[in-house]
């Protein structure tokens, strides 16, 4: 196993030390559980630029990197929404289009050893979570901005990777007018 892949493996181990921390009964615990958070952000993006600089891209990094991240993300949303005011419809929407990408994923990977990259809106979508994630955690007052800007580039990235799913399957979204 490569260090990136050892990258993402630690980040599925982050998972439930963030949630301990989250849900710890003190003042330390938040701050400890966004460090978490962050530290699995920043594994993130040295798994990607190690096995992208260093040709380590493996099957098995393809397919757990994003893995990963959404549940994480999952972990954190489902974590905020349990003790805080966020409309629930957002934590619905997120998660639902976060398993839908999980499911499509592996469907791509099955059928057709195909894994659908990031696209830039994906890549803004995951940079606006963290901001957004943080504003609500720290009830920043412009927390709901953030939070409805990220909402606005997920669904847009959602989107385009459903436009990238059905080519790659074969199909576009007229073909599916159609029948």
């Amino acid at each position: 196993m490569n260090i990136p892949n050892l990258l993402t493996v630690l980040r599925f181990l982050l998972i439930p030390v963030f949630i301990y921390f989250f849900f710890l009964p003190n003042e330390n615990g938040i701050g400890i559980a966004v460090i978490v958070f962050l530290i699995a952000g920043l594994t993130d993006t040295l798994d990607g630029y190690i096995a992208r600089k260093y040709n380590q891209i493996t099957k098995l990094g393809i397919v757990l990197d994003p893995l990963a991240d959404k549940l994480m993300l999952i972990t954190v949303l489902v974590s905020i929404a349990v003790g805080s005011d966020i409309p629930k419809w957002i934590i619905i929407l997120v998660a639902s289009k976060e398993l839908l990408m999980i499911l499509g994923a592996i469907s791509l990977y099955n059928l057709r050893n195909v894994v659908i990259p990031a696209n830039i809106f994906g890549k803004l979508a995951t940079l606006l979570s963290y901001a957004a994630i943080l504003a609500v955690i720290f009830k920043l007052p412009f927390r709901d901005i953030v939070l409805y800007v990220y909402v606005t580039a997920t669904v847009l990235a959602f989107i385009i990777y459903i436009n990238n799913f059905l080519a790659v399957k074969g199909l576009n979204q007229f073909d599916l007018i159609k029948k």
